[in-house]
């Protein structure tokens, strides 16, 4: 009978009495050095595409090694087809451009996926390849792509990227639960101009470049956080409420607004109040008219002079007005 090889490992299986004065290249090529290989033995996969371990017998089996290395660039993630029986792996993605590889079962299986900068121990559990441990071991400032799934595989993904000391987020992070900043320091939220706003949902939040202040979409329209916007208002024609705060440093907890016994009109800087009281008992008027003025009918004025009408200013009195100067 001829020698025959082992289905895992294609190592030699001599026949009893085959090799007789010749058996030390047959023990010393096809068993010892094979077995050094499977053991320690390491198989350099530098090209930029996907690989299948070849599962020959004798020194042409690249399945056989106990070691996968993986290097040079990736453009993409890449897969290694293995043989999909009893066997372990360690695989060393020393790539670069920061792309996974993928150890798969013939079939294929599901398989494994080893991020750049990360080596793994992968072994056949019966059915597919699985972790059994892992190690990701990557300088600062060197990029890994990090991904996580509820079935516990850490894959690859351009959107997380690690850099040694920042976790990095380039596509959209969604929260289904309150979530905690517990840091001493400070979060820096989304900025932009106005022009750069995105489009709008409600509970929204950002900085506004533009404007220099926080702002937030509240359903209807992007409006101030933290404070109102100001405008040096000079074209409304109807009545509108002052504020009031109930402080006179650092920042009001209220602001209170005024009702119809006082009001302010911007475009004429008519200021309406019920009753004005001078509570130190002195009223001040310019003795200066400077802009012309009509007194409404079913009011009247008065003025402590003298009186000067300036600049062509007329003083107009509506039917039944009357304009008192003392």
């Amino acid at each position: 009978m001829a020698t025959a090889y082992t289905s895992l490992l294609g190592l030699a299986l001599p026949v009893t009495g085959e090799l007789s004065g010749t058996w030390g290249d047959t023990v010393n090529d096809q068993i010892t050095a094979l077995l050094d290989s499977a053991i320690a033995g390491t198989t350099t996969l530098s090209t930029d595409a996907d690989i299948t371990l070849t599962t020959t017998t004798g020194a042409a089996n690249t399945s056989r090694q106990a070691v996968l290395l993986c290097s040079g660039a990736r453009t993409v993630l890449r897969t290694i087809t293995a043989p999909a029986q009893s066997k372990i792996y360690t695989v060393i993605n020393a790539t670069t451009g920061g792309f996974s590889v993928k150890l798969v079962g013939v079939g294929p299986t599901t398989g494994v996926t080893i991020i750049a900068g990360e080596s793994a121990v992968c072994a056949w559990n019966g059915s597919d390849f699985i972790k059994t441990s892992s190690t990701i071991a990557n300088a600062a400032g060197s990029n890994t792509q990090v991904q996580f799934n509820n079935s516990g595989v850490l894959g690859g993904s351009a959107n997380l990227v690690w850099n040694g000391t920042t976790l990095a987020i380039t596509g959209a992070l969604t929260a289904s639960a309150d979530s905690t900043f517990s840091s001493t320091g400070a979060l820096i939220i989304s900025k932009g101009t106005t022009g750069q706003r995105p489009t709008p949902a409600s509970g929204m939040l950002r900085f506004n470049t533009t404007t220099f202040e926080f702002e937030g979409y509240n359903g209807t329209a992007w409006a101030s956080v933290g404070g109102a916007a100001l405008s040096n208002d000079t074209s409304t024609a109807t009545d509108v409420f002052p504020l009031f705060a109930n402080a006179t440093t650092g920042t009001a907890s209220t602001l209170f607004t005024g009702n119809a016994s006082l009001l302010y009109k911007p475009s004429t800087g008519e200021f309406k109040a019920r009753v004005p009281v001078a509570s130190n008992g002195i009223v001040v008027n310019s003795q200066t008219v400077a802009t012309s003025y009509t007194i409404a009918a079913g009011f009247s004025a008065m003025s402590a002079g003298p009186i000067t009408l300036s600049g062509g200013a007329v003083v107009t009195l509506s039917s039944g007005s009357r304009w008192v100067v003392q």
